[in-house]
């Protein structure tokens, strides 16, 4: 479990203890804090201030309201052109089972899960439930999530590496969005305008996807 400094209280600290689940909460910084984290990196004469320095630290630390200490990890940085370095706290019960960067990183990693939110609510409007009725809602949201994953699908395995990030707005405009014509001459085609930029990029997707079915 990830959280940001909001959830960091003893009740959400000892739940996860008592029912064994791993945690990894940002905490507020306070004087005792920085207080510890400056004795891991006292201030010291910088040989090349051009460069910038991080480093990742365990310390044992007990608040006034904790029942008992935990593992903090402090990450230090320094940013280039910077003299002093600004310090991240995070209190975890990963005990042994990562390294204290790898601690910080998978904190980091929060930020991903609230960008897939954000696209689900933005490109997918899956927070825009506009009926009385629970049963319509859920109607509307399984297919909200069923359009989110064959998005994502299609991105995974049928996108160029360089335009698999492209986010929902951007896909639509380029390859589902698009005007053409339906010409019947033996066989039925899509015909697409001449001026259509995205041609190359379409017709791409669109064998890749009929290698997929091959397949």
């Amino acid at each position: 479990m990830r959280g940001d400094s909001g959830f960091a209280v003893p009740a959400l600290y000892e739940l996860s203890e008592k029912e064994s689940v791993y945690y990894v909460i940002r905490l507020k910084s306070n004087a005792i804090l920085q207080r510890m984290a400056d004795e891991l990196h006292p201030t010291t004469e910088i040989s090349d201030v051009s460069m910038s320095e991080c480093y990742y630290e365990e310390i044992e630390y007990q608040a006034k309201s904790w029942s008992k200490s935990r593992k903090v990890i402090v990450q230090s940085v320094r940013p280039a052109g910077e003299l002093f370095f600004t310090h991240s706290f995070f209190v975890t019960n990963l005990i042994d089972a990562f390294s204290p960067k790898d601690i910080v990183r998978a904190y980091q990693k929060r930020g991903t899960i609230e960008n897939y939110i954000k696209v689900a609510k933005s490109g997918f409007y899956m927070d825009k439930m506009n009926s009385h009725s629970f049963q319509v809602n859920e109607a509307k949201m399984m297919l909200s999530l069923l359009a989110y994953n064959l998005t994502n699908w299609l991105r995974t395995l049928c996108f160029p590496e360089k335009q698999t990030s492209m986010q929902i707005e951007t896909i639509r405009a380029r390859i589902i969005k698009v005007a053409s014509k339906l010409v019947k001459s033996g066989r039925s085609y899509f015909k697409l305008s001449s001026c259509f930029v995205c041609q190359k990029f379409f017709w791409e997707v669109l064998q890749r996807i009929q290698r997929l079915k091959l397949e």
